[in-house]
């Protein structure tokens, strides 16, 4: 095992793949940190949950397939737009890592120029596990619940998200 690791995500929403991924990266490493990326955005298409929505996204999903007790942390992390200050404001804002697992490039670059480890995540049915296929979907009315954690769905439901994110994309313009 790899002391902590760190998986970054925006988790909009939070989803089986994400779900499969950190079980798969639980095995790696002893603790491991998920970081909420883009904490700042909400109320967005692309972002319509808030920060503390995803934490209670991913805090109910892990407590439902009872992983990672006493072994994640989950913490907000806004961007900043200075990817030179990325890495440093990511460690400012979790606790010590020493691995990152991550696909994103741009993410992958910048760790890598940080001098850290970074390690592929193993997708598993990336065209279906989607966060915006599942936005795009809930945008269509068709169904999404199957591909996110039943927690998240009734959390979703909840907080009617499915309506807030259809009222996001109306536009006012004739």
């Amino acid at each position: 095992m790899v002391g902590r690791g760190l998986f970054v995500g925006r988790f909009q929403p939070f989803h089986l793949g994400h779900l499969e991924a950190i079980k798969d990266t639980l095995g790696e490493v002893d603790e491991l940190v998920i970081a909420i990326g883009s904490a700042q955005y909400s109320h967005d298409v692309d972002d319509p949950f808030t920060a503390g929505e995803r934490l209670v996204m991913v805090r109910t999903a892990l407590e439902e397939a009872e992983i990672g007790c006493g072994r994640v942390w989950v913490v907000p992390v806004p961007d900043v737009h200075l990817h030179v200050m990325w890495v440093s404001a990511v460690e400012g804002y979790t606790p010590k890592f020493d691995v990152v697992y991550s696909n994103e490039p741009l993410t992958r670059r910048l760790f890598m120029e940080a001098g850290y480890e970074v390690k592929s995540i193993r997708f598993r049915k990336r065209k279906v596990y989607s966060s915006t296929e599942i936005r795009g979907r809930m945008l269509k009315g068709e169904n999404w619940e199957r591909l996110v954690p039943k927690s998240v769905t009734e959390f979703i439901k909840e907080i009617d998200g499915v309506n807030r994110l259809q009222d996001l994309n109306k536009s006012d313009k004739l």
